[in-house]
């Protein structure tokens, strides 16, 4: 190339990509107040600011990220992960349920300059989330003494809970309503003629299952009936649910409905059915908390928990504890009954 062939000046700083240094020489500050003037992190006069945000623009400055990351540790990513273990979280019906809360979770992080990192559930344990950085976490109806949440906390993570957290106060929570959906699911199923109404519930300590047991408890109250419920391991997942309704049905002949809290419980309380030979809905009706794949491919009535909003709700409460708030909970929508040929109602 000759030297007539060279780009001009102009031309080079049209390629060559605008630094904070070009800002300040062009309105003759320092570095550091420009920095300020732009980030907002320390007080700088309105004239100023604006003096320099137009400099900026003139001269297409885009800040760096990645290197105001490395300067200040954030990396501007919240993380959002279930603490269901992988038995009845990691097939693709249940993580379901994560996904949809994480799409609504992801565009309102979005608003707020953050990327959403989806951390799917851990057949290994809790030891993997040790290997990420994020600035803040929800997490997914975590149980008592959550083992992840212990995790994060230790490492000084900002976090909130979707779904009252055991022992409550632990963690900031968006309240999922979990009794009042469990009462819709067993109030539909308590229809007059209706003998024995069953529950198969997880046996772990998680606020989602102890809410289904005490709103059971209360609509069966009302009802010439002693309690029959199972407790499923959620490791067991599907095989260990139908093995205890299989024994739950056996047990109690005059049963006739069943409100299975977790979906793929559900799924397998209703291979059992089937496998004794009682006919869905007409010998026995049935209902299941999540409104996801396996409620409808198995026709299942099933609760819609309104995830996508819950999932908004968590990312707002998650800013203000990251802005250092003590925020109140969060109350989520009541849930909505989608009701299917799995508890319809046989004609007189």
């Amino acid at each position: 190339m000759t030297k007539t062939d060279e780009p001009s000046e102009p031309m080079k700083q049209a390629v060559r990509r605008a630094t904070i240094l070009d800002v300040a020489r062009s309105v003759g500050m320092s570095t550091a107040t420009v920095s300020n003037a732009l980030s907002g992190h320390r007080p700088v006069d309105d004239k100023t600011r604006e003096r320099v945000r137009r400099a900026a623009a003139k001269l297409g400055y885009r800040p760096n990220v990645r290197a105001q990351n490395l300067r200040t540790g954030r990396a501007d990513t919240i993380a959002i992960f279930s603490s269901m273990p992988f038995a009845v979280a990691g097939g693709r019906a249940r993580l379901g349920y994560l996904m949809e809360i994480a799409g609504a979770a992801a565009e309102r992080a979005l608003q707020a300059d953050m990327a959403l990192l989806l951390v799917p559930p851990l057949a290994e344990g809790c030891e993997t989330l040790g290997s990420f950085h994020a600035d803040g976490a929800i997490v997914v109806e975590p149980g008592r003494n959550d083992p992840g949440v212990a995790l994060l906390q230790s490492r000084g993570v900002p976090m909130v809970a979707i779904g009252r957290p055991t022992p409550e106060g632990s963690l900031p929570y968006v309240d999922c309503r979990h009794y009042d959906a469990a009462r819709v699911a067993l109030d539909h199923l308590k229809t007059p003629g209706t003998r024995q109404i069953g529950l198969i519930t997880g046996a772990q300590d998680r606020n989602a299952h102890r809410s289904s047991e005490r709103a059971y408890g209360d609509v069966i109250s009302g009802m010439n009936q002693k309690p029959i419920v199972a407790l499923v391991d959620e490791e067991g997942g599907l095989e260990a649910a139908r093995l205890a309704a299989r024994a739950l049905i056996q047990a109690h002949p005059k049963m006739d409905a069943m409100f299975v809290s977790v979906d793929s419980f559900a799924v397998g309380a209703q291979q059992a059915a089937r496998e004794l030979g009682l006919d869905i809905p007409g010998r026995l009706r049935m209902a299941t908390r999540y409104d996801g794949l396996n409620a409808r491919s198995n026709d299942l009535t099933a609760l819609d928990l309104k995830l996508d909003q819950l999932g908004a709700l968590a990312v707002d409460l998650l800013m203000d504890v990251m802005a250092g708030a003590t925020p109140a909970p969060k109350v989520g929508p009541l849930p909505s009954l989608v009701i299917r040929k799995s508890s319809a109602v046989a004609p007189s």
